[in-house]
């Protein structure tokens, strides 16, 4: 296990910026959420971005996924919209050309895997044609992201069509393909009250490509700062350790950005201390490039 961080978390930084706070901090991979300051698809300057995020990754010896969940980047008006449940084919056919921008990015920067989620529909829809949007969709993408060797996952997301683990594990059924892995958001599960956390973690396991955390109060969609929730994070990150989850564990303090430095500090310092317990070893401390 390697702990990581969200950039979302750090939405007042430069992306340049934000890499060389986390690495200093200890962390040893980013959760990279695509945004207008962020390797923006519509940016003139992305591509230069990208190249200069990459030379910092491997300057700091820095693991990397891609995140697609950034709020407004498609759509100034409608949060997380399009997606690839959208009732019009053009705003399907928009985010699944966003879905593979991300896969370039993450090809590019050697990423462990692009993150996604499935989105809601817009109007009323019968649930097998949402069923066929989505499947389809994601077909498209994961076979670009087998063209690039990138991997995708898929996280559950509060409100969303596939919003739970079960809703997943009956994605892969319909859709046959075991090229989707799994993205865990450990607040959601306790946000949606699935069940108890350690069981479902061991009995996913084979399928997780990437790890959210964060404290959660059961049912309400919010996601706080370690020690502000109710989750046993020694459990949790327990439960990882006998799986030997060798993933990355993102921090995905999403609305603490007004406070990016602090909270980053802090939530390393939590983990850090779990970890070191669990694993009898403090993972490396600081940052190991020149």
């Amino acid at each position: 296990m390697i702990l990581g961080y969200n950039t979302n978390g750090l939405a007042h930084h430069s992306l340049l910026d934000a890499v060389e706070l986390l690495a200093a901090i200890g962390y040893r991979s980013v959760a990279i959420t695509i945004d207008h300051h962020a390797l923006s698809p519509f940016c003139d300057d992305s591509p230069k971005q990208l190249v200069r995020v990459r030379r910092l990754l491997e300057r700091f010896g820095m693991r990397s996924t891609i995140e697609t969940g950034a709020r407004y980047l498609l759509d100034p008006r409608r949060k997380h919209q399009p997606t690839l449940l959208s009732s019009a084919p053009a705003e399907r056919a928009r985010r699944l050309d966003f879905c593979r921008y991300a896969i370039d990015c993450a090809a590019e920067l050697g990423s462990d895997c692009v993150s996604l989620f499935s989105g809601s529909s817009t109007e009323p829809a019968p649930v097998d044609v949402i069923w066929h949007w989505l499947i389809d969709g994601l077909s498209r993408v994961l076979d670009y992201a087998a063209n690039r060797n990138v991997t995708v996952a898929l996280e559950p997301e509060p409100g969303m069509f596939i919003d739970t683990t079960a809703s997943f594990v009956e994605l892969r059924r319909r859709l046959g393909d075991d090229r989707l892995r799994l993205t865990l958001d450990v607040g959601h599960l306790h946000c949606v009250d699935e069940g108890p956390m350690p069981q479902i973690i061991v009995g996913l396991a084979p399928l997780l490509a990437n790890v959210h955390l964060e404290d959660m109060r059961a049912g309400v969609h919010e996601h706080l700062m370690f020690g502000e929730g109710e989750i046993d994070f020694r459990a949790v990150l327990g439960a990882l350790y006998t799986t030997r989850y060798t993933g990355p564990i993102h921090v995905e303090l999403s609305r603490h950005s007004h406070q990016g430095p602090e909270a980053a500090r802090k939530a390393f310092e939590f983990l850090q201390s779990i970890l070191a317990e669990i694993c009898g070893s403090l993972p490396p401390s600081g940052p190991s490039g020149d």
